[in-house]
């Protein structure tokens, strides 16, 4: 395998892994289309890079599976905003005008993103289409979000935090999120049940119909 063809084959298992969570090389394999066999080798480069890790996880019967997943330090191979400039400029605004200041900052952040995306997406809709657009442009945005409905409603995942740095220094970026997709969607109640700040690899959000 050509050295450009065996570092697509490694970004495709971290791309797996982020999106699908951890699992045995068999799984990747599956996904992939090889043999369990060349993943564990690109798995094997990845760990040496300190970008995947695995536990043994013993079943009750059998031997016990290998399962692989990424490490904090996978987080820098996948789209990130500028997060220092962020940082310093949330830093920069507490300093100079607060925590009343910050929030005001965060909530016309919300009010511009709200505007911008109801541009994209009619507010005719039926909901389940309005949760697959919101999908489209969160994915756009570097989220690696995708949707799914079962049997508790729908789901908006995202996969990314592109500006993890910035919503762990200020945790109304967040909580402006959260503001964004109920005015966005309607009426609508959401529970986020997942979130990559407080140590998930993920942030799931449920969403039904009020």
């Amino acid at each position: 395998m050509k050295p450009e063809d065996s570092a697509r084959a490694r970004d495709k298992v971290l791309f797996y892994l982020k999106t699908k969570g951890p699992q045995t090389a068999a799984q990747l394999a599956k996904r992939l289309g090889v043999t369990p066999m060349a993943v564990r080798q690109h798995l094997y480069t990845l760990e040496q890079t300190a970008l995947v890790g695995y536990t043994d996880e013993r079943k009750h019967v059998g031997r016990p599976s290998r399962v692989w997943r990424l490490t904090p330090q996978s987080a820098a191979m996948f789209p990130d905003n500028h997060s220092e400039l962020a940082v310093g400029i949330i830093n920069a605004v507490r300093t100079a005008f607060g925590d009343s200041g910050l929030a005001r900052l965060v909530g016309e952040r919300t009010r511009t993103q709200l505007a911008r995306y109801r541009e994209r997406i009619d507010a005719e809709l039926p909901l389940e289409k309005k949760v697959a657009a919101l999908a489209v442009l969160r994915r756009d945005e570097g989220y690696m979000a995708e949707w799914r409905k079962d049997e508790q409603g729908l789901w908006l995942i995202e996969n990314n935090c592109p500006i993890c740095a910035a919503a762990s220094a200020c945790s109304g970026l967040c909580d402006g999120e959260l503001r964004l997709f109920t005015e966005l969607l309607g009426r609508v109640e959401i529970a986020r049940e997942e979130h990559i700040i407080s140590g998930a690899r993920r942030c799931a959000y449920r969403i039904t119909e009020a």
